[in-house]
């Protein structure tokens, strides 16, 4: 099963498409779709549907993270961020 290799995918590149995954790591979408159902029913991504729309025909598909991941801040001064003194 493709499932730890699109948990580890979607743990590096942030939020995606499950199109998106399929295309970056040739795993068919039905298999990205298996997977992605087997990891929010375990309670390791958070997954919504969502419909894009290309040519004016609906796309249906889900919208994936890692569940209650917050990414590091990036380095470096941060806006409004000062010295009281």
């Amino acid at each position: 099963m493709h499932t730890s290799k699109v948990f580890e995918y979607l743990k590096k590149h942030g939020q995606l498409l499950d199109l998106e995954i399929s295309a970056a790591t040739g795993i068919s979408l039905d298999e990205v779709r298996t997977s992605l159902s087997e990891l929010s029913a375990q309670g390791d991504i958070s997954r919504c549907s969502v419909t894009s729309y290309r040519n004016g025909k609906p796309v249906e598909g889900f919208q994936c993270r890692i569940a209650g991941y917050i990414p590091r801040p990036a380095p470096g001064r941060k806006p409004g961020a000062g010295t009281k003194g």
